[in-house]
């Protein structure tokens, strides 16, 4: 049950990696943020989050957290959110991503209806810090772990265990919603709409030379539109969320490949190999050799 962490996105910056089967729609994950951040990227599971070691500094949507050792976090359907080293420490942590119909069967069902769909269509619920000081997320934690438990070492029924701990864990997000009901920011969600739209043009096109106006353009909204919703929703330019994208890519493509570094470099839309050099070094803290060097399998000794 246990799964490789991979944070490849396609065009319109929704996760490519399949958590689970159709089956059993859930995956678990030992991320390890040593290595690399994870960019900013949404699917339709939902995700919980145990961490068990250091801090990271996680953004849902419109909020940022710093999040400890003990602590966790949730992500609803469908939301950007991003993660990144908080420290010094390495950054571990139990994450488990499911599908919605792991719990609630079909959609005419009443698991669904009463359980799910309060949850994934709250637009005002994007995410949440889960504080072991806090009762109901020290429950919620507390089903995190006994869920990723049961399924890493596959225990005998591990998938009933599985299935009745996260019906658990979304009857305590139910029950807090109903005392404590969340508005919707519709601003926030079109800037988020928006954004997704914004994303899959710098997906599809970052090989070639941008500029704002075509990322704005590609939303239909001003240039000072588009630097305003960069700022709100991920605290970024578009040009610098291009860079950081096209040297993420060059990254993936040094760790997986013997090509030459100046094509990398050429496709990932660095005409002058000098300055991918410095960009990259700046953002990964080495040259693209020695990326290659560190992460390549058959590079290593």
């Amino acid at each position: 049950m246990l799964s490789d962490c991979n944070s490849t996105v396609d065009q319109y910056n929704q996760e490519k990696l399949r958590h689970g089967t159709a089956a059993f729609p859930l995956a678990c994950y030992h991320d390890d943020l040593s290595r690399d951040s994870v960019p900013w990227h949404w699917h339709e599971e939902l995700e919980a989050v145990l961490v068990t070691a250091g801090e990271t500094l996680v953004t849902i949507g419109q909020r940022s957290f710093v999040i400890h050792a003990g602590e966790g976090f949730f992500v609803n359907s469908g939301v950007l959110h991003s993660c990144q080293p908080a420290g010094s420490t390495p950054c571990l942590f139990h994450s488990l991503v499911f599908h919605p119909r792991l719990i609630g069967g079909s959609l005419e069902s009443i698991f669904y209806r009463h359980y799910v769909l309060p949850i994934t269509e709250n637009r005002g619920l994007e995410g949440l810090h889960l504080q072991p000081s806090i009762p109901w997320h020290s429950e919620i934690l507390s089903r995190i772990e006994q869920t990723w438990q049961a399924c890493v070492h596959e225990f005998p029924h591990y998938e009933l265990t599985a299935r009745s701990r996260l019906s658990e864990l979304l009857s305590f997000l139910v029950d807090q919603l109903s005392q404590e009901p969340v508005r919707s920011n519709q601003k926030h969600a079109r800037n988020a709409d928006r954004i997704k739209q914004m994303l899959q043009y710098i997906h599809d096109h970052f090989s070639e030379e941008l500029v704002t106006a075509d990322i704005a353009a590609s939303a239909a909204v001003s240039e000072s539109e588009c630097l305003r919703c960069f700022r709100t929703v991920m605290d970024t330019t578009p040009i610098r969320y291009l860079r950081e994208y096209r040297i993420d890519q060059a990254a993936g493509l040094l760790s997986g490949s013997h090509d030459p570094i100046c094509d990398i470099a050429a496709r990932c839309g660095f005409a002058d190999v000098s300055y991918f050099t410095k960009t990259f070094r700046e953002l990964k803290g080495c040259t693209p050799g020695a990326y290659r060097e560190k992460f390549h399998p058959r590079c290593r000794s």
